[in-house]
């Protein structure tokens, strides 16, 4: 192993034309954390929203974009236990995946499921962690509730679709674009789909409860979409903010929230300590990595790029033609030998 290492910079803010094949230090474990050679790389939408320098790295945090790896274990940082020199493992990082070795901490490590490769492995940390946070935790989901996700064949809409049917047991109804997106999440298991394009999707969707109301809704767009949102919430309802990817300002009728008890909430788990995000691991190896071992819950991969095409990856994400993850593989050579090796 050199002293350097390839890597993804944002060489200014902006497109995706800004993405930079540079040479960067390798980074060295630090107490509680293990170095990874990356195999592979999850892309995701806060990494373009990082690009755009409207999502800064938490303080103390490499600014190489990339949330979640999976690879071979190089070193060990002082107090690593239960992780061996030359182990597979995925894991969440707050930042530095789009590289060829980056630290992570132990309690955001998770074992390769069985079954999986490394690149389907790279799919999983950040959207899972993000889906259990905002369905289980934020949005507080009951089995037999009714749950609406926007962008369904999102990488974190394909987790919170199948943790609502699949640990929860709850209703799906996801949103997407168009009809290829439509049979992808009923696929996964959404019950009902509706297409933002239609102007009357909140009555369809509403209308899909038995007028009813929805009890949990997953928003990643914010703006002119959270008064129609408050209007289809059950009484008792929870709008979960995601994003705000079209407008951080909203109409709303704080009378209704009142009178109907509804619940507006927010949450992000990047700048949490890793104790916190341990608590949501420990979660995810209960209740979700079972049931991806069994086959119940599955990764959807769209596509797979060389980290030199980083640029090509975001391209997907700019024009929103995500019908699944999206997967740098930094290493072929440590995914091909893990493949052959199980």
């Amino acid at each position: 192993m050199t002293n350097t290492m390839k890597a993804v910079e944002i060489a200014a803010f902006g497109g995706p034309e800004n993405l930079r094949v540079c040479q960067r230090p390798v980074p060295a474990p630090g107490p509680g954390e293990v170095l990874l050679k990356v195999a592979a790389a999850g892309v995701n939408r806060p990494d373009a929203t990082q690009r755009r320098g409207l999502y800064p790295p938490p303080p103390g945090i490499t600014d190489i974009p990339g949330l979640d790896v999976a690879g071979q274990v190089i070193a060990l940082g002082q107090g690593v236990t239960g992780i061996e020199p030359g182990d597979f493992l995925c894991g969440l990082v707050a930042g530095g995946g789009y590289a060829e070795y980056v630290t992570v901490p132990q309690p955001q490590c998770l074992p390769i499921p069985a079954g999986l490769g490394l690149v389907e492995a790279a799919s999983l940390p950040e959207v899972y962690f993000t889906a259990w946070n905002k369905v289980c935790e934020v949005g507080r989901l009951q089995q037999g509730e009714t749950i609406l996700v926007q962008g369904g064949t999102s990488g974190v809409g394909i987790a919170a679709i199948q943790i609502a049917r699949h640990v929860i047991d709850a209703r799906v109804i996801a949103m997407v674009g168009d009809k290829d997106k439509a049979g992808a999440c009923l696929e996964l298991g959404a019950h009902h789909v509706v297409s933002y394009r239609d102007a009357d999707w909140d009555r369809q969707a509403h209308d899909w409860t038995g007028g009813q109301g929805i009890d949990v809704i997953l928003d990643a767009q914010a703006g002119d979409y959270i008064e129609r949102e408050l209007a289809i919430l059950a009484t008792g309802g929870r709008l979960v903010l995601m994003a705000t990817h079209q407008d951080t300002h909203a109409n709303v009728n704080f009378r209704q929230v009142v009178r109907r008890r509804l619940t507006i909430a927010g949450s992000v788990i990047r700048a949490r300590s890793p104790e916190q995000k341990g608590v949501l691991t420990r979660a995810l190896l209960r209740e979700v990595w079972p049931r991806v071992e069994a086959g119940a819950i599955r990764t959807r991969i769209q596509q797979t790029f060389p980290l030199n095409q980083a640029v090509d990856a975001h391209v997907v994400l700019e024009n929103n033609e995500q019908r699944g993850k999206l997967v740098l593989v930094v290493d072929e050579a440590l995914v091909a030998a893990y493949g052959k090796g199980r």
